[in-house]
């Protein structure tokens, strides 16, 4: 600071200055794009003037020459274009970067330096004439902020550990280019700033965390030691902006390790939570990373569009009493361990029993016989998929067809031997799962010394009748999708080198499998919740699992106990839903209303209730406010009752609504998100009243940020 210089006059300079330096760089950046407009226009003149003599001549003899004429004139325009799209992308930072150049400042002095040195950081860099203006949050000096209070303070830099010593915290508010206020941070004041901010409104989507983000999260946001880093947080406790931000560190770090945007991709629970979380990469500056919905990339496997979405499987499971059991039981048993051990031993006895071979014949001369081909088969390398061994048979075959054509042209003899063959090395995935459902005897056959179910009759039966139905079922898709990875193995996700999955207790053992075999080479971020999972009973050893199967040199699990969503009130009510053996809840100690228990005699008072109490809340200035069902069909009857008296939004299974205003949603949907004030409307005893309706009451209830109210008609859940 300038001598005599007051702090609040030193910190505007500061601030204008940056803006300054910011400015003139945008301006330099906009030039720059206007120049490279014109030099791409001019480009693809030239590349048309210039090329269409050489596309004629590419079917001539002179094929070679003009298609490196092509390429010398169409190189420029590529160049200019990835020019010009990289200074787009500055551009937009720098626009943003003007608007609120930093939130925090630390002073830092180095063991070997007299002098301590201001370093100022926010969501991106800012650089003039080689020395750094603004530090990226991400950066390794950026940690001191994060961890350290005023003393001695470290960070790790690529070059390894540096020391000095924390002289100074500072905080900004910076909107519109203002400094609205600024303050000298310690661990009472920081908490104090958070707990402020926590008491606002929430937003329709989830919002960046770099300002407030709290030692613990910020070790698990920067590890680089563990290629399986896995998170069991509690409801509230920032998981899902963890592994976001993470993201966001490691598509920043060094050159040997940096990931771009095609290398990450994030696996969703839903549509609605993939848009909620749709803002917070690009605020980060980190935009296009791929996010996928777990049927998604079932989907994409088999090739088939049509599967029972997660939240279809959940709302049959919870509304339908006669499959409600055996659903339970089928997916159960079809992703667990013992299941999968079946499905292995299936796999391996399928040349053995399952493929069909036949002698090939070109006209009258046997070209391969079926034993020939099987003996092929099965002394080939066992490390290369059946699918892919297949394949190389069907290609040696072609070759032999290709040589006999040569001799004896045929094309309809030539295309029936490719088809015919196609039958046994192109084998219907579908089909074969029936072949091990079908025969009730075979199936216990591959099951010896493995543990079933009592009810694996009914299990065999219910697969039996669903398997070849036009929507294949949530279950029935993953145990496909694993024999067709096992099979065929898999190329579409190879460039993908880290996964981030949410909602890590939703996933079973096979699915884990699937992912294996999906992403066979990247690391994962995992980060879940055991007290949140639905359909069933989870505890810690779910992340033993996980640890097994992703089967990755270095792994970690870190716990965070501390809830930054809900008031003191609403999460002490919570509590009583869950099992204290799976986590001790700690609240981040902020205080609000407490919540209550409204029971009406019949639904024309329900009604009253619930409308009245929204408009309370919409008075209170709540800008989101969630009325919580069970089911959809209980969110959808109550939707038409309320849509003519209040304007109230509905959140159905293909909805990826705004979570603005007032809506109504199934309690299954709402996980991960959460509400300025949550009313569960349906909270009577005829809803809620077994051990799994405990766990639905629990992720209702850790929804809300600041208000939560129940409302029963007639008898009131026991569980409550």
């Amino acid at each position: 600071m300038e001598k005599g210089m007051p702090q609040l006059e030193f910190e505007n300079q500061r601030l204008d200055q940056t803006i300054s330096m910011a400015q003139s760089q945008l301006e330099q950046a906009r030039q720059s794009n206007v120049e490279n407009k014109s030099a791409i226009i001019e480009a693809k003149k030239e590349l048309r003037e210039h090329t269409q003599h050489s596309i004629g001549n590419l079917w001539s003899g002179d094929a070679f020459e003009s298609l490196a004429a092509l390429t010398q004139y169409a190189h420029p325009v590529t160049e200019k274009l990835t020019e010009y799209e990289t200074i787009e992308n500055k551009i937009a930072r720098l626009e943003t970067l003007i608007q609120s150049p930093y939130f925090a400042r630390i002073d830092f002095r180095y063991d070997d330096e007299d002098e301590f040195e201001k370093v100022y950081i926010g969501r991106n860099s800012l650089m003039e004439d080689y020395e750094m203006q603004v530090f990226d949050w991400r950066s390794p000096i950026a940690s001191v902020f994060y961890r350290f209070v005023a003393g001695e303070a470290y960070y790790d830099a690529p070059a390894g550990r540096i020391s000095g010593e924390l002289d100074l915290k500072r905080q900004y508010e910076i909107n519109n280019s203002i400094l609205e206020y600024f303050f000298d941070a310690d661990v009472q004041i920081i908490d104090e700033f958070l707990r402020k901010l926590l008491s606002q409104n929430t937003s329709s989507k989830i919002k960046t965390i770099v300002e407030t983000i709290q030692k613990e999260q910020d070790i698990v946001i920067r590890d680089m030691e563990n290629e399986l880093l896995m998170v069991q947080g509690v409801a509230g406790s920032g998981k899902t902006s963890i592994a976001l931000h993470r993201a966001a560190y490691l598509m920043y770090q060094g050159l040997s390790s940096k990931l771009s945007a095609n290398n990450i991709i994030i696996i969703s629970p839903n549509a609605l939570f993939e848009q909620y979380i749709s803002n917070v990469l690009p605020e980060l500056g980190e935009d296009n990373v791929v996010s996928e919905v777990f049927e998604e990339l079932l989907a994409k496997v088999l090739k088939n569009k049509h599967i029972q979405k997660r939240n279809q499987f959940l709302e049959m499971l919870i509304t339908s009493p006669r499959y409600q059991n055996i659903m339970k039981s089928s997916i159960e048993f079809k992703t667990s361990s013992e299941f999968l051990e079946i499905l292995n031993r299936f796999i391996d006895d399928l040349p053995h029993r399952w493929i069909e071979f036949k002698d090939v014949y070109f006209r009258k001369n046997c070209i391969a016989s079926k034993e020939q081909l099987k003996n092929r088969i099965l002394s080939g390398r066992k490390t290369t998929p059946l699918g892919l061994r297949l394949k190389q048979i069907e290609d040696l075959i072609m070759e032999s067809a290709r040589e006999f054509h040569k001799q004896h042209p045929n094309k309809q003899e030539y295309f029936r031997i490719k088809k015919e063959l196609q039958h046994f090395t192109e084998p219907n995935i579908r089909e074969l799962c029936g072949k091990l459902f079908r025969n009730e005897d075979y199936f216990y056959s591959l099951a010896e010394d493995l543990e079933l179910p009592d009810c694996i009759s009914d299990i065999i039966q219910f697969t039996r009748e669903n398997l070849f139905s036009n929507i294949l079922f949530y279950d029935d898709a993953a145990v496909l999708a694993y024999l067709k990875l096992k099979l065929n193995g898999a190329n579409e996700y190879k460039n993908i080198k880290q996964v981030v999955i949410d909602e890590a207790q939703d996933y079973y053992p096979l699915h884990y499998e699937i992912f294996a075999l999906l992403f066979p080479n990247s690391k994962y971020t995992v980060v879940g919740d055991i007290n949140q999972t639905l359909e069933k009973q989870e505890n810690l050893s779910l992340y033993e699992q996980i640890t097994k199967i992703l089967n990755k040199k270095k792994s970690a699990l870190v716990t965070m106990d501390k809830s930054f969503r809900c008031t003191n009130e609403i999460l002490n009510f919570s509590r009583k839903f869950i099992s204290q053996s799976n986590m001790e809840k700690r609240s981040f100690n902020r205080d609000g209303y407490e919540p209550k228990v409204f029971i009406a005699e019949n639904q024309e008072s329900l009604n009253d209730m619930i409308i009245s109490e929204a408009q309370v809340c919409i008075e209170e200035g709540y800008q989101s406010i969630g009325l919580i069902c069970k089911t959809e069909k209980n969110a959808l009857s109550l939707s038409k009752i309320l849509k003519d008296k209040i304007d109230v939004g509905l959140i159905n299974n293909s909805s990826t609504a705004d979570l603005q205003g007032i809506f109504i949603i199934p309690v299954y949907m709402s996980k991960g998100l959460e509400f300025d004030a949550v009313l569960i409307c349906d909270a009577d005893d005829e809803n809620y009243n077994s051990e799994e309706d405990k766990k639905l009451l629990y992720i209702a209830c850790t929804r809300a940020l600041h208000r939560l109210n129940l409302y029963c008609k007639g008898e009131k859940s026991r569980l409550l």
